[in-house]
């Protein structure tokens, strides 16, 4: 809760943050109130920065250059948008090259992508893994770097 490790119980307020397993974060408010989730609206701070309109991209505030390929940004992008979460390898396809049919994509060919971009971020900061396999399921942004 609110970064810190929860030990035991604990009354939530307003505003306090709840992460589970730097996968799912969750904004508490109050309890008689609901709101609805909107991922274009949750904070996904990190050291990672896209800047959408230029398709720029900033590691702890320095840019990438020269700049990713459009797949590799495509790719950036897509893991970005899911503020954490796991995105398969058919929503990757579908991404990064939607004009082709999911079959005609090889494995190969996904595996060399996220490759390429790791080592694109990785130039900038490789004290940290941003972009997290998750085996047998796709891969996840961890932007806490």
């Amino acid at each position: 809760v609110n970064g810190e490790q929860l030990q035991g119980q604990r009354d939530l307020e307003d505003g306090d943050e709840i992460v589970l397993g730097k996968v799912v974060r969750i904004t508490f408010t109050e309890s008689e109130s609901t709101a609805p989730y909107n991922p274009e609206n949750a904070p996904f701070d990190g050291k990672l920065r896209l800047e959408r309109e230029s398709r720029r991209v900033f590691v702890d505030e320095r840019e990438v250059n020269p700049p990713l390929s459009l797949p590799q940004y495509r790719l950036l992008e897509l893991l970005f948008d899911a503020r954490g979460a796991i995105c398969t390898r058919d929503q990757v396809v579908r991404a990064v090259w939607p004009d082709a049919i999911s079959e005609g994509v090889s494995e190969q060919a996904i595996d060399a992508l996220v490759r390429r971009l790791r080592d694109r971020i990785r130039e900038l900061d490789s004290s940290h893994e941003y972009i997290v396999t998750a085996r047998g399921h796709g891969f996840r942004l961890d932007n806490e770097g």
